[in-house]
């Protein structure tokens, strides 16, 4: 048998991976041949070699998602393994005194990924989920891993399209610019209905001696939001969470 020029089978794999997504969880063998661009019997084989190992799940009808061994080789990333362990306690502490949304998030390449999220009960709906991307200079968190990434990244965002959610989405580059000084002088970041528009998030860093390695945020209704009586509050959060990754041996970036 041999081998399709150009692309190794790992490339195979993983493309089949990531032809899976929030919008799409389950993909049949014709579709996974189409967003992979590779032929179908290829599909075909590397789906069944996945299936068997437990990174898909073929349902009833036919269609392939991703399976449960994926999600348990995923857990044991050290860049989120210490770090949400760590957090996890003292974002129920924080989510116990409000009853809203608590999440925690770190910067991957030129995106944000969010590791752990608590959803209160009667909070206000939010986009993300865990393990899913989202945009940098959007959200709370975003705007807080921005304002200390290194200069290269910032300019990275800053020169590329900034995409709008909603009509008050921060897409000027200088006007992020000054947003993202603002975060830095004052300790935290406010989004206020930028990526929909009933909700508003407040983030604070949470630092190791080498720097900001993640963020911490609360989402609220809108209509109910006081950013500056929930900022000590998250910046309190992000302090403790701080000083428990410096304090430990486990990894957290």
């Amino acid at each position: 048998m041999r081998a399709e020029p150009g692309r190794s089978v790992t490339s195979k794999v993983l493309a089949l991976l990531d032809a899976f997504s929030p919008a799409t969880p389950a993909l049949t063998l014709s579709e996974l041949a189409r967003r992979t661009g590779m032929p179908l019997p290829t599909v075909y084989r590397r789906a069944a070699e996945l299936v068997a190992w437990g990174a898909l799940e073929r349902g009833d009808d036919g269609r392939y998602r991703i399976g449960l061994r994926l999600w348990e080789v995923g857990s044991l990333a050290p860049r989120g393994l210490g770090l949400r362990e760590l957090a996890l306690p003292v974002m129920e502490d924080l989510y116990e005194v409000t009853h809203e949304n608590v999440q925690l998030a770190v910067r991957q390449d030129l995106e944000l990924v969010f590791i752990e999220r608590i959803a209160g009960r009667h909070a206000v709906p939010v986009l993300t989920r865990v393990g899913g991307r989202f945009a940098l200079h959007a959200t709370g968190v975003g705007l807080v891993l921005l304002a200390h990434a290194p200069a290269e990244v910032q300019e990275q965002v800053l020169a590329a399209p900034l995409e709008r959610y909603t009509e008050l989405t921060i897409t000027d580059p200088k006007r992020l610019r000054r947003c993202l000084a603002e975060v830095r002088r004052v300790g935290y970041a406010v989004s206020d209905r930028q990526v929909t528009m009933d909700a508003l998030s407040v983030a604070a860093p949470i630092r190791v001696p080498e720097g900001v390695v993640a963020a911490i945020s609360l989402v609220v209704a809108y209509d109910r939001a006081d950013p500056v009586a929930l900022a000590p509050l998250v910046q309190a959060a992000g302090r403790v969470v701080s000083r428990a990754l410096s304090n430990s041996t486990r990894p957290a970036v």
